[in-house]
């Protein structure tokens, strides 16, 4: 998806240039246990909604899920194409 790409540029900007008072700047400033704790929050939430709570706070939850995924990947100096190629070589 063509936007996720897009928001993976964002968030590689922001932890370039950080900015005061955005969210993802306060995520690189937290440091990955906070990323990582913010993933299974949103993990959970994934389930719960799955579980009980509609489509509508399904879909909502999964973006902040992958939003999250990205800022972790970007951390770790990864990217959306690395897991691409992982879902391609899964594949074949």
């Amino acid at each position: 998806m063509k936007l996720l790409y897009e928001l993976q540029e964002v968030v590689q900007e922001v932890k370039s240039y950080p900015k005061d008072g955005s969210y993802t700047s306060s995520l690189f400033t937290i440091g990955e246990d906070e990323i990582l704790k913010k993933i299974g929050e949103e993990s959970v939430e994934v389930i719960l909604a799955a579980k009980s709570q509609g489509s509508e706070r399904l879909v909502a939850e999964s973006a902040d899920l992958l939003y999250h995924l990205i800022v972790l990947l970007v951390e770790k100096g990864l990217t959306l194409q690395d897991v691409e190629q992982e879902l391609k070589r899964r594949r074949n």
